[in-house]
This record gives structure tokens, C-alpha cells and sequence, in this order.
């Protein structure tokens, strides 16, 4: 340790009051606290030489860790490719390269170009409501399927039935072979191919016919492709051809069940007509009478007339009585009409009924009302299903329900399809986002080991 700097202090400068040098030893850092400090005035302060010393010190540890390390680095030398970097660039060449390359080159010189023909319809419906004839018209008249008419057109379009029917007329199997040149003849990936199935072909149907549905507003968009312009636009004719015949079909059908359930009816409110009738004469010839209402009705009129002629008589009497006495003939032969006039009314209401009729007058009129509401209700049936037929007839007459076209098929001039672009750059998106995967999985594999 350096030994304190000597006093240059003149001889005859006095000392300052209260600050007393001490005195260190040679291993001033391994002594204790009192001998590395200096008192003032009786307090101790900390030595300014033990700091500079600290400073001294750290500056001489920091220069041997950075000359330690700069000997580690020249120990290490540069980096160099091992083989598993290698094996991930021979990778990335295999499994994104090369097949974005073949993919992009295959886009661009054997992809045969496709034209498109868009062709946009909906079904609408014409459907009148039949107030005339009645509960059963509004029964048997026909319902407003357009909502389902256009689910099932939707499902049809990309049914196996309409690629028979359209390869029938234009032969699918030609059109989505013949290349647009004669440098495209060799293109398996967007032609039909030579598989001649009918699988085959409703696969192709599948990738080269587009159909949206807007269930919003019930409207198709059909979008066909095919390497000719005229081609296209001759499969978006025949599509809205066979929907309009199956439209029509639908609705054809559809009359016909209103019109046949209507004479099925029209059917059974006759027969029971007929039923309502039979019982109805049969009651009569049972009873052997035609209405029992008039006859109770004429009967009751009796009664009217004897109550009418028993009031008459014993008004007659009363004046008799007013200047003649009991005994008189006259008052007696008064008394006597009155009496027999009396026994008959007693004897009418006793056996009021009709004459012939077997059983209880009351049961026998119950009867004859029953039928007679019977045969009412039979009637008005049999004449709202008489009207619900000529209703059904009237609408089997017109056409409910036609297939409108919005966009009529149109013909493309440049070809838009394949999108080589898009097609070519989500090829190299996915290809790297494989290759990638499968690098994180190989480093996680090889960390965890």
C-alpha cells in the first residue's frame, strides 16, 4: 500500500484545530473499520484513498472479463453449416421450392384458359286466394311453395339427373376435353380426363358449374366454365332450360293434387249427401209421414180452435145466466156444449200426435230435426266443395308458379379462369407453412432429447 503523502505544511503554519492524521497499515483493505476512516473533531469520516482504491479495483475486474471473453471467441472461430442446416435447405428445395415451381410453371404454360357464363334466376308465384269457396276452398287450394321450389331447383342443379340430361343434349364429356390450344391439349388437372363414368362426369360437373343460392331473396347464381366461350354460355342455357321444366313440373304437380283433392271432396261431400238423404226417407216411410212439424203444427191449431170455442161457449153461458135460472134448457144445453168441449181439448192433450206414427211424438220430432240439420250441413258442404273443384280447375288453367330469369346467359370475351395468381400463391403459402411446421416439430423433437 502507498504510504500517506508527507506533510508539506510549513513550519510555521499551525495545525488545523480538531483533525488528527491516522495512520494505516500495510493491509490497510484487511483492516478493521476504525483504521480505515479519520476523525474530525472527535467523528469519524470515511478514508477519500479506500474509494479511489474500490474504483481502482473495478475497473481492473472489468478489463479481465472482457479479456477473458475476447479469448473465448478467438477459442470458438466462425460458424459453419452442419448438417442439419443441410437437411433443412434440402427440405425447403423438395417441399416448397420445387413444388411451387412445377405448380406456378404448370399454371402458366399447360393450364388450358376457361371462359365463364353466368346466368342469375328466381321463382315466382302467382297465387290468388279463393274466398268463394269457402272453409273447404281455402283448404284445397294450392300453398305457396316458393321458398322450398327454390331449394329444391337449388339441389337439382347440382344433382346427378341434370348432368344426364344436359350431357344428353351438348355431350359434357367433349366440351371439358377440348383444350383451347394446341400447347393445352395435355392438361389432366382442368380437363375432363378419359374416365367416361357418370361419377366422373358429375365430379367435373361439380368443379366446372358454380351455384350460389341467396336464401334472402330466393335467388340462383349459376356460373359455368368451360374452354370456350360459346360452350359456357350453351351450359348456362341448357341449366335454366331444365329448371324451368322442372319448375313447371312442380307446379303442374302441385295442381294436380289441388285439383284431384278438391274431386276427392267433391266425392265424399256427395256420398254423404246421398247418406244424409237415404236416412231421411227412410224415416219418413218408417213413420209414414213426410214432416211431423206441419202435422204437430195443424194439431196444435186444433187445440187453438177448441180453447177458442171453450172460451165462446162460457161466455154464452155467463149471459144466460144474467136473465135465466140453472134449471133453464138453455142454460143446461150450454152447460153440456161446454163439457163436451172440455173433454175434447182434455183428449187432445192427452194423445197429441200424429196419426201412424209409432213411438213418442217428442223422439220422433228429435229424429226428423236431427236428419233435417244433417241434410243442411250436407248441402252446404256439397255446394263448397262443388265450388272448391271449379276453383281448382280455374287455377289447373293458368300457370302459378314460373321460373324468371334476372341475368340471361351471358358470353365471356377474355378468359378470367384458372386464376393463376391466386392459385399459384396460395400453393407457396401452404407449401411454407407445411415446411415450417415441420421444422418446428424436428427442433422441438431434437431439443427434448
Amino acid at each position: 500500500m502507498t504510504p500517506p503523502p508527507p506533510d508539506d505544511r510549513p513550519a510555521d503554519r499551525p495545525a488545523r484545530p480538531g483533525l488528527r492524521a491516522v495512520s494505516l497499515p500495510e493491509d490497510a483493505d484487511d483492516a478493521p473499520r476504525h483504521f480505515r476512516t479519520a476523525e474530525v473533531d472527535g467523528e469519524e469520516i470515511p478514508n477519500p484513498k479506500r474509494r479511489r482504491r474500490r474504483r481502482n479495483k473495478a475497473k481492473a475486474k472489468a478489463a479481465a472479463a472482457q479479456g477473458a471473453a475476447i479469448a473465448t471467441a478467438e477459442d470458438v472461430g466462425p460458424a459453419r453449416l452442419r448438417p442439419r442446416h443441410w437437411g433443412a435447405l434440402a427440405g425447403f428445395v423438395l417441399l416448397v421450392l420445387l413444388p411451387f415451381v412445377a405448380t406456378t410453371t404448370y399454371l402458366y404454360t399447360r393450364a388450358a384458359d376457361q371462359y365463364h357464363s353466368e346466368v342469375a334466376f328466381s321463382i315466382r308465384s302467382e297465387e290468388e286466394g279463393n274466398a268463394a269457396a269457402g272453409l273447404l276452398g281455402a283448404l284445397t287450394s294450392i300453398g305457396k311453395g316458393t321458398a322450398s321450389d327454390t331449394d329444391i331447383l337449388f339441389e337439382y342443379i347440382r344433382s346427378q339427373e341434370i348432368v344426364q340430361a344436359i350431357d344428353a343434349k351438348l355431350d359434357l364429356r367433349a366440351i371439358w376435353n377440348r383444350a383451347g390450344t394446341s400447347w393445352q391439349t395435355g392438361d389432366p388437372a382442368f380437363t375432363l380426363g378419359d374416365d367416361p363414368s357418370i361419377e366422373a362426369l358429375h365430379r367435373q360437373w361439380l368443379r366446372m358449374v358454380e351455384v350460389a343460392y341467396d336464401s334472402s331473396g330466393g335467388i340462383i347464381n349459376v356460373t359455368a366454365h368451360a374452354f370456350d366461350p360459346e360452350e359456357a354460355r350453351a351450359i348456362t342455357r341448357e341449366i335454366l332450360a331444365e329448371s324451368s321444366a322442372l319448375v313447371n313440373q312442380l307446379s303442374d304437380q302441385s295442381r294436380e293434387d289441388a285439383v284431384r283433392f278438391a274431386r276427392d271432396e267433391l266425392d265424399e261431400a256427395e256420398a254423404h249427401l246421398r247418406e244424409v238423404r237415404q236416412e231421411l226417407a227412410d224415416f219418413r216411410r218408417e213413420h209414414n209421414i213426410v214432416d211431423p212439424t206441419s202435422d204437430v203444427a195443424s194439431q196444435s191449431g186444433l187445440l187453438n180452435a177448441l180453447n177458442q170455442e171453450l172460451a165462446q161457449a162460457l161466455v154464452e153461458r155467463d149471459v144466460l145466466l144474467s136473465y135465466a135460472t140453472d134449471g133453464d134448457q138453455r142454460v143446461l144445453q150450454a152447460n153440456r156444449r161446454i163439457a163436451a168441449i172440455t173433454d175434447r181439448i182434455e183428449a187432445e192433450r192427452r194423445t197429441l200426435g200424429v196419426t201412424g206414427v209409432t213411438g213418442s211424438l217428442p223422439e220422433v220430432i228429435g229424429r226428423y230435426e236431427e236428419l233435417h240439420v244433417n241434410l243442411e250441413f250436407a248441402n252446404t258442404a256439397y255446394t263448397q266443395a262443388l265450388a272448391a273443384v271449379s276453383a281448382a280447375r280455374a287455377e289447373a288453367r293458368r300457370q302459378s308458379r314460373y321460373l324468371a330469369p334476372h341475368i340471361q346467359p351471358t358470353l365471356a370475351s377474355v378468359s378470367l379462369y384458372p386464376r393463376r395468381p391466386l392459385i399459384a400463391g396460395l400453393t407457396g403459402l401452404f407449401l411454407l407453412l407445411g415446411w415450417g411446421t415441420l421444422m418446428l416439430i424436428y427442433y422441438n423433437v431434437r431439443d427434448n432429447r
